[in-house]
């Protein structure tokens, strides 16, 4: 994967900018709030069609075109897969309606041709380290499913329809649920509702354990490296509802136990799923909510056994993320075959000499990367030298001439 050409018309604070790209790495180089993270943000936009800073769509549209009745925002890709040529286009149309109101309409267009976002997300791959993903250890559980979906959404091809579809089963069952709940009823009603989260849900839940095991695979031995063999790194899936039958008369597994789910099917995930949702049912109603299922999934960090978002330092959690991040690029490209394009944004400031060293030997090697940064001195000399170089000053990018 080689992004070769970005243009962005009224990104945030890019009103324009068109940029060939080289092979070879690239700093945004400036002052705080000046956009750099903004150049990393459309680029990672056209690979997850979503923002890592908002999840509103509008918020990107830069602001003094918001101000107008028809504001456009425009990001188009000219990059190469393999050994053909494609361009990208994204354009998020904020549209007159009613008296004094807005609506924005995304289009998304592949090599000229319109597409809906869940047959396109993943033809353009792109991994992001920034800082604020500590959350991602940090957080909720929301936090680290958001971070399976997008991972996996670019990895497996057909990952964000059934997301979409196990998302709209759910809402409608939840719906059903409650006015169960509120007018009483034949609760037999929910069992067409049952079976399309059963159909999207097992497949989800298969694809969230071979995932997992994957990239903690990956994760483990970076990890290992990162700290010279004083840690081990676990990743542990903590499914809503887990196909995997409990010893009897134990009531959950310790955190720290290492579980195999590799060897279930998917058609044994869909019978137990669909059981547990009939045991639950009275429960479920009297709640109004679907209590089980992939919507509700954690996902732990155990280093040495024990839980890293309750014991873990800073410098434990940084080095984790990195060696996440980092598992994530191999993982992808041996998914997809194609090496994703890394955006690491301020990463240099959050890590120490000793690990700066090691991201810069992991990711210079073949991969494509840009880097944000407001200090060029946290670069080793001979980075910089073989580096291109771009100055962002009021959102206008200027690359520097050496």
């Amino acid at each position: 994967m080689h992004l070769k050409h970005l243009s962005l018309t009224n990104f945030r604070s890019l009103t324009r900018l068109d940029a060939d790209l080289p092979r070879r790495a690239v700093v945004l180089a400036g002052k705080n709030a000046q956009g750099k993270t903004s150049v990393l943000e459309a680029i990672f936009f056209l690979a997850a069609f979503t923002s890592f800073q908002t999840n509103m769509d509008r918020q990107i549209v830069n602001f003094h075109e918001a101000r107008n009745p028809l504001a456009v925002t425009r990001l188009v890709a000219d990059y190469q897969r393999g050994k053909t040529k494609h361009r990208l286009e994204v354009r998020l149309i904020l549209e007159p309606t009613g008296a004094n109101g807005q609506r924005l309409r995304k289009e998304i267009l592949l090599d000229g041709a319109k597409r809906n976002v869940n047959d396109v997300i993943g033809h353009f791959n792109a991994v992001l380290f920034v800082p604020q993903m500590s959350q991602i250890i940090e957080g909720g559980p929301d936090e680290r499913r958001r971070y399976l979906n997008l991972a996996l959404a670019q990895a497996v091809p057909s990952y964000a329809r059934t997301l979409s579809d196990y998302t709209q089963a759910l809402t409608q069952r939840n719906a059903l649920l409650k006015a169960l709940n509120e007018n009483g009823g034949n609760s037999n009603q929910l069992e067409v509702w049952d079976e399309a989260l059963v159909k999207s849900g097992a497949q989800i839940i298969l694809w969230r354990i071979q995932a997992i095991q994957e990239i903690e695979r990956l994760a483990s031995r970076v990890h290992h490296e990162l700290t010279r063999g004083a840690e081990i790194l676990r990743l542990a899936y903590e499914p809503a509802y887990d196909p995997l039958p409990k010893p009897a008369g134990q009531l959950g597994l310790k955190i720290d136990t290492a579980i195999d789910r590799s060897s279930i099917d998917i058609k044994e995930i869909q019978d137990g799923f669909l059981a547990k949702l009939k045991a639950m049912r009275g429960e479920e109603i009297a709640r109004g909510v679907t209590t089980t299922g992939p919507h509700r999934d954690d996902l732990r960090f155990v280093i040495n056994k024990a839980d890293l978002s309750d014991y873990g330092s800073r410098g434990q959690i940084r080095t984790t993320l990195l060696a996440l991040k980092l598992a994530e690029v191999e993982w992808m490209k041996e998914r997809t075959g194609q090496q994703p394009v890394i955006l690491l944004d301020e990463v240099m400031a959050e890590l120490d000499d000793s690990r700066r060293a090691d991201l810069l030997r992991y990711v210079t090697q073949e991969a494509q990367v840009l880097f944000t940064a407001t200090d060029l001195n946290l670069f080793v000399t001979e980075f910089t030298q073989d580096a291109e170089i771009w100055d962002v000053k009021g959102g206008v990018v200027t690359p520097r001439i050496k």
